[in-house]
């Protein structure tokens, strides 16, 4: 079967950012309106501005507006908007067949896009994968590979920790509002220790990792643990990179104690940090990682890719899902991979944290309102304090948010303390862009801190 060769004439994608009306306009108005009556109260948005249609790093609205998306959709169009290769799969494999589910009659992209994770996540041991939909699905199947392996329950999570929705990962989240807050009993035997946080703890990665080593040791047994599950950076709670030396630590504690080591990430994962994966910064290859988010350009695939030996000690039936894995998602992936490659986006993610970084410094020397700047590649932010003082500014943060999205810039927040700005841009975005947008920031910050 082939696709039509008859296509809808299309307008010519933007190519910079553009204001026709006040935003949210009149057009997402009427929309969110229209949503007000029809879609849970639960689910929120950043910014009420109803998408008609993207390209690259540039998102137009209901109204015509075209705005800077440094968001990427929270990390997951690392490859741009509609990039060719992923439309171009998706458009194909539609026409072939959408779904089959791969636990009745399997085929050959769900095998392709396990080969390619087998090739690309850190480490040269013998691999095998298992494919899901979301990030909280690879966390919580990394779990129950781990405690099945092992034949222990306890799982050990940090400070800061974000890994997601369901009722298992609720528990292993550290923030309580919005995520958790109401929605309890969770999972037994999910335990927390202090992490890596440099700039409000003051200690080194070996000190930390000391720390979070004699917490586990005391309060729960190494003998005990299943696993031991972190994001190389964190995400949701702030962007915080842990000091040099606290991931390889941590990974030796786990080997030297029987302990599977569980890399998150989900949101560090697929060139977002300048590396295809973050854990490979420090040279440390995690037993088992969790994938989603900029696997698949924007379609719902995730996965958890390890030691084969660990993989396999699930018996037959154990794992799976009816849409993971689904044919579309995984065309998607593979046109997203092919993209990564051959477009270099790793070193493209290095080009945007050498252009950001050293204007977010110096734009926080100037104003004072900047406590720390950190991250890597495309994953980088400002954390906002009160002047003078480490004191979280989560008010300036929301202002400056706001103000970035009033003038077509898509910026987003995150932080335990509700204070950090992050910027994840699509690691295509251009230069020309990448510098409107943060003019665009620098405007703001400075307009803000003066109120």
């Amino acid at each position: 079967m082939t696709a039509s060769t008859t296509a809808e004439p299309q307008a010519p994608a933007p190519r910079q950012r553009r204001l026709r009306t006040e935003i949210p306009g009149p057009a997402s108005r009427e929309l969110q309106e229209r949503r007000a009556n029809a879609v849970a109260a639960g689910v929120s948005s950043v910014l009420p501005v109803y998408v008609t249609s993207a390209s690259g790093g540039l998102l137009t609205d209901a109204d015509g507006n075209v705005l800077i998306d440094f968001g990427s959709g929270i990390a997951v169009t690392n490859v741009g908007h509609s990039a060719p290769a992923v439309v171009d799969r998706v458009r194909k494999q539609a026409c072939w067949f959408t779904h089959t589910c791969f636990m009745v009659t399997p085929y050959e992209g769900y095998v392709e896009v396990c080969e390619a994770l087998a090739e690309l996540t850190p480490g040269d041991h013998a691999k095998k994968s298992v494919l899901f939909n979301s990030g909280a699905e690879a966390v919580e199947n990394a779990v129950k590979i781990a405690r099945t392996a092992t034949g222990r329950q306890a799982v050990v999570v940090f400070d800061h920790a974000y890994h997601g929705r369901t009722n298992l990962t609720m528990g292993m989240t550290a923030k309580s509002v919005p995520y958790k807050h109401g929605f309890g009993p969770f999972a037994p035997e999910v335990y927390r220790v202090p992490g890596s946080y440099p700039y409000r703890d003051g200690l080194s990665g070996p000190e930390a990792a000391a720390l979070a080593i004699d917490r586990i040791e005391k309060q729960i047994g190494g003998d005990q643990v299943a696993a031991v599950v972190l994001e190389p950076i964190q995400g949701e709670g702030g962007f915080i990179e842990p000091a040099r030396g606290f991931l390889p630590a941590i990974s030796a504690w786990c080997r030297e104690n029987g302990v599977v080591f569980v890399a998150d990430e989900v949101q560090t994962g697929f060139c977002r940090t300048g590396s295809w994966f973050a854990s490979t910064d420090e040279d440390v290859v995690p037993d088992l990682i969790a994938t989603a988010k900029g696997i698949a350009g924007g379609l719902p695939l995730s996965a958890v890719t390890g030691r084969a030996e660990l993989l396999d000690v699930v018996g037959p039936g154990g794992l799976g899902g009816t849409y993971g894995g689904n044919p579309i998602a995984c065309a998607a992936a593979l046109g997203s991979i092919e993209t990564m490659k051959t477009e270099n986006l790793a070193d493209s993610a290095k080009r945007i944290e050498n252009v950001v970084l050293p204007r977010l410094r110096a734009l926080a020397s100037e104003t004072g309102v900047i406590g720390d700047v950190r991250g890597r590649g495309a994953m980088l932010a400002a954390e906002f304090v009160k002047p003078g003082t480490t004191e979280p500014d989560a008010d300036l943060t929301k202002r400056v948010a706001a103000a970035c999205h009033r003038a077509g810039v898509v910026v987003l927040t995150c932080g335990t303390y509700g204070n950090v700005v992050r910027l994840l841009p699509p690691l295509s975005l251009s230069n020309d862009l990448l510098d409107e947008g943060l003019s665009v920031l620098e405007h703001a910050v400075r307009t803000e801190a003066r109120a």
